[in-house]
């Protein structure tokens, strides 16, 4: 997947770790943004090296929600947001 589908996953990604989460305020939305891109990235990196380096667009998705959604869990207790 080249850097524009990355990034797409990404937001797509981030925008699913706040539902997730239940962080539906604007700066969340931001934060979770941020945090679904590195969640693609990282999510990115396990995928590729579960299968080979050919990951399909809906497993992308999914791993890098679930990534970011953890991310955005630890954001929230680092910062004392609910």
């Amino acid at each position: 997947m080249n850097i524009i589908g990355w990034i797409i996953v990404g937001l797509a990604a981030g925008w699913l770790a706040g539902l997730i989460t239940g962080t539906k305020d604007s700066r969340g939305l931001l934060g979770n943004l941020i945090l679904g891109l590195i969640g693609a990235f990282v999510g990115g990196l396990i995928t590729n090296g579960m299968v080979g380096g050919n990951a399909g667009l809906i497993s992308s998705i999914i791993v890098a929600a679930i990534v970011a959604a953890i991310l955005v869990v630890i954001k929230n207790a680092v910062t004392g947001r609910a």
